[in-house]
């Protein structure tokens, strides 16, 4: 008989040896029942790769919080990036939108500016100090004068035609306070302020100088151009384009932008000044419009400056005089000096900048003398010279006025603007007085109150 324990075959364990368990540790009982198994205590190389495991799982469980933090900061990195490539691929203000903002705020600061002297300057609710390029003592002379005489509507502007600084920027209105704010900016009817545009579309082209002679037909300040025609058989009126420049003679400018520049010529030409298009980077004015005529009718209304719809700025007027001053130049218009922050350091100065080029050198000397007629023998004779006929002023001036009646708002509308002195010029206005029914007084004094101050 066989010993009972030769009975019982050895059998391959399909359970890893890894952990302990194999055949000789399973007891075998008499009556078949397996046991449960017991651990033996690893030893050898078992011990060795109990070892290395245990070993393993506790650089995992040491590394898994580091990598929980790895990935949380990888996540907010990549928003970090995506933020900054959102930031880098949204427009950023340019130095122009950046300008206009200064100088909107500029703007609303002015009528609350602190004035030392002739410097002017003004705070931000967020500490930014406003240095203004206007002369204080020109700014108060100016708006004292509008005050005293109580004018319905009156807007002046002032500019250093060599670098475009802004001299004085003011305005008034005895019927509405709300009106000034924005008036310098807004658009009026040119009126004959536009006979320098259609002057400057003939010069360009060489179709007049400033000694030509003109024939027209008509009352000098005729606004029909019906009657403008020269008649064939002759008995014409003439005039030379200095003399008719200085007197805003209709019917000659009329003539000049049909028969003689041309429809094309002097489209060409209210470009180059500007209209239809925005012009003055920085600044909130409007654009200046001015319609292509229909027909010859309306080209001579509006070389004439009788075209109602032809409407622009004050401070746009006031750049193209200082551009015409300037020998053709017409520079970016700037309100402050400097921008000063909370801790007393310039973040920003004024520095010239060209603009364009509006007509020639030549061109330029050609309008600076038909303007100079206006103050000598022309429609401004009277405010610049005493009863006697001796003149105000010590300085030579160039000048253009306009006169219209408009209905935004609703009134005459008298123009004014200059530059002085003619050799050198420092100093380039726009004066605009819109008088009800009663008149106080003409754009053309508040010009003279101004250079009287600036020359003083």
């Amino acid at each position: 008989m066989q010993d009972l324990k030769n009975l019982s075959q050895k059998k391959t364990s399909a359970v890893p040896k890894f952990f302990g368990f194999g055949a000789r540790n399973r007891r075998i009982k008499l009556n078949g029942e397996s046991a449960r198994p017991r651990l033996s205590h690893p030893a050898g190389k078992r011990l060795c790769q109990l070892k290395v495991v245990l070993l393993f799982i506790a650089v995992i469980l040491a590394i898994a919080p580091l990598c929980v933090i790895a990935l949380r900061q990888t996540k907010l990195a990549g928003l970090l990036f995506r933020d900054r490539i959102a930031s880098l691929t949204t427009s950023a203000p340019s130095p122009d939108e950046r300008a206009k903002s200064h100088f909107e705020s500029a703007t609303d600061l002015l009528a609350t500016a602190e004035v030392n002297g002739s410097h002017m300057s003004a705070q931000t609710p967020e500490g930014l100090q406003y240095i203004y390029t206007i002369q204080g003592d020109l700014q108060r002379r100016v708006y004292d004068c509008l005050v005293k005489y109580q004018v319905p509507y009156g807007v002046f502007v002032a500019i250093e035609p060599a670098s475009g600084r802004i001299l004085g920027m003011t305005a008034y209105s005895s019927s509405d306070a709300g009106w000034a704010k924005h008036s310098i900016f807004e658009l009026y009817p040119m009126a004959s302020l536009f006979k320098i545009i259609t002057a400057s579309a003939a010069l360009e082209n060489h179709k007049i100088t400033p000694e030509s002679m003109i024939e027209f037909r008509g009352n000098s300040y005729s606004e029909n151009p019906r009657y403008w025609d020269i008649s064939p058989r002759g008995r014409n009126s003439s005039m030379n384009a200095t003399y008719a420049m200085g007197k805003s003679i209709n019917p000659v400018y009329g003539r000049v932008a049909s028969d003689i520049a041309g429809k094309s010529s002097v489209m060409e030409s209210v470009s180059r000044f500007g209209f239809n298009q925005v012009l003055l980077p920085g600044t909130p004015a409007k654009p200046s419009q001015a319609g292509e005529p229909g027909n010859n009718h309306d080209l001579r209304l509006m070389g004439a400056g009788l075209d109602h719809d032809v409407k622009i700025s004050p401070l746009h007027a006031a750049v193209i005089m200082s551009a015409i001053a300037n020998g053709g130049k017409m520079m970016i218009p700037g309100l402050t000096s400097s921008i000063v922050d909370a801790h007393g350091i310039e973040k920003e100065t004024f520095a010239p900048r060209e603009l364009r080029r509006l007509v020639t050198p030549e061109t330029s000397a050609s309008l600076t003398r038909m303007l100079s007629s206006t103050v000598l023998t022309g429609t401004s004779r009277k405010a610049f010279h005493d009863r006697r006929g001796r003149p105000l002023l010590d300085v030579t001036v160039a000048a253009k006025t306009g006169s219209i009646d408009g209905t935004d708002p609703k009134g005459h509308y008298s123009w004014f603007a200059a530059f002085a002195p003619i050799q050198n010029p420092r100093i380039a206005l726009v004066a605009l007085v819109i008088n009800s029914d009663k008149w106080k007084i003409k754009a053309s004094q508040v010009g003279v109150e101004a250079l009287e101050e600036f020359f003083r």
